[in-house]
């Protein structure tokens, strides 16, 4: 039932946000605001689709923290990558790469997914249960140390800390 009620606030406070209508004056515009976030809510709870990972607000407090770590990661790879498109004697060596994952979940692993395609020069391509296959434009660069950090960073997040080393194949 604490998901319902995160979900709900969320979803209200969405709702006034993209709404622009922050005043009481307007209370049929906030009556079918509060109506529409019951509904979702309540249609939630009756399919069953409120859940850990669906509603995933146990993340927030070590979110922030990797939030800022995987834009300080992101900042660092674009600027790899605009050395590569700016230097024309730098060499692409494009390479598929696999990696293992020690996140439990599918929101781990979806989180990690995404975090190595956020990150500029690497796209994830696929996975097999533990198994990341990720191309990587310059794939000497690729030697799974940064992987490594991320997969650690992304089980911490998800709250497993280092159960597996995981890591490049």
């Amino acid at each position: 039932m604490n998901r319902a009620f995160w979900l709900w606030g969320i979803l209200f406070a969405l709702w006034m946000l993209l709404s622009g209508e922050l005043s009481i004056d307007h209370r049929l515009l906030l009556g079918f605001g509060l109506a529409t976030c019951t509904l979702a809510v309540w249609v939630a709870l009756r399919t069953g689709t409120l859940d850990r990972e669906s509603v995933p607000v146990h993340l927030v407090g070590r979110g922030v923290g990797y939030l800022l770590w995987l834009a300080w990661e992101i900042f660092r790879s674009n600027l790899r990558v605009a050395r590569i498109i700016l230097a024309p004697r730098l060499r692409l060596d494009p390479r598929i790469v696999h990696f293992q994952a020690s996140q439990r979940t599918d929101l781990g692993r979806f989180i990690y997914a995404n975090s190595i395609t956020l990150t500029p020069g690497t796209v994830t391509t696929g996975i097999v249960g533990d198994d990341f296959e990720v191309h990587a434009i310059v794939g000497s660069e690729v030697d799974g140390s940064e992987e490594n950090d991320m997969n650690r960073r992304v089980a911490t997040l998800e709250g497993e800390g280092d159960r597996r080393a995981g890591g490049s194949r």
